[in-house]
């Protein structure tokens, strides 16, 4: 899940994660960059509206494109809240690509070599996971 402001016209957001659903590419607490106007393509992680909640925003990964919107599946297969219980996607609640991600800095890191550790992780690029297809007829 995501929580998000945007301002109406904006090209980039940003997202906080909620839950376990994107681990290990996403943990709870992740801030999220998130890029509305950028083409969306398979194996994209997206910010997009709930099909059954809409006022409830999710992260997911775009899994593969079908006639009628998008399979999205969670990057951890242990949880739930992906198109394996809601099904397909339509585009138009696709809201925009996940480009970057900033891990906040645990409050119990103190120690130099925990910051410095922290440092060199806290920002990465979300990457799309183009293997996807081999994922999908593992399921």
């Amino acid at each position: 899940m995501a929580e998000q402001g945007q301002e109406p016209g904006a090209r980039f957001g940003l997202a906080e994660v909620t839950g376990p659903s994107m681990v290990p590419t996403l943990v709870h607490g992740d801030q999220l960059l998130v890029d509305y106007r950028a083409a969306l393509r398979q194996g994209d992680v997206a910010v997009l509206r709930h099909p059954l909640q809409q006022d409830l925003l999710i992260v997911k990964r775009l899994a593969e494109r079908r006639p009628d919107g998008w399979w999205v599946l969670g990057d951890n297969p242990h949880a739930h809240g992906d198109s394996r219980e809601f099904g397909v996607v339509p585009p138009e609640l696709l809201l925009g690509r996940v480009r970057t991600r900033f891990r906040p800095r645990p409050p119990d890191q103190r120690s130099v070599a925990a910051v410095a550790s922290w440092l060199v992780s806290a920002l990465r690029p979300v990457l799309p996971d183009r293997s996807l297809s081999r994922r999908l007829r593992a399921r």
